[in-house]
């Protein structure tokens, strides 16, 4: 069976980090849509943000369900699937979260301050991880 959460600390030590991340998400015609993403791992959850005028926000809006996969930056076979759903979308007022993803990934505020910006948190179900996490 899929493991449920909670996750294991070395499965939460992994998505604590600056990772390479590809989520996917669901078009309204079933086709599933991936592309990278940042990410943060928060209580449980994880964040993602998005400006306001991309097709996967609509898609989530559709449909909320969600993969995320999550490299490990040392050994790419190393990685943890996370599947789930966004339980929760908020504006980004200031650019708060975009621009924590953003020290967290690169050390500096996000540079784009021009578009309104969306979060969306992700409630995961299942997961599971190979390489080193197993």
């Amino acid at each position: 069976p899929v493991p449920k959460p909670p996750l294991p600390d070395r499965v939460s030590s992994l998505l604590a980090k600056p990772n390479q991340a590809v989520i996917a998400t669901v078009r309204p015609d079933g086709q599933p849509v991936s592309v990278a993403t940042w990410y943060l791992w928060e209580d449980g959850r994880i964040l993602v943000n998005m400006d306001e005028g991309r097709r996967r926000l609509a898609y989530l809006r559709e449909d909320p369900r969600v993969s995320l996969t999550v490299l490990d930056g040392a050994d790419w076979y190393t990685h943890v699937s996370l599947q789930g759903r966004v339980v929760k979308r908020d504006d980004d007022p200031g650019l708060a979260d975009i621009d924590r993803l953003a020290m967290h990934y690169n050390g500096r505020p996000y540079p784009n301050r021009k578009r309104r910006r969306i979060n969306a948190w992700i409630e995961v179900e299942h997961w599971h991880a190979w390489g080193a996490l197993r």
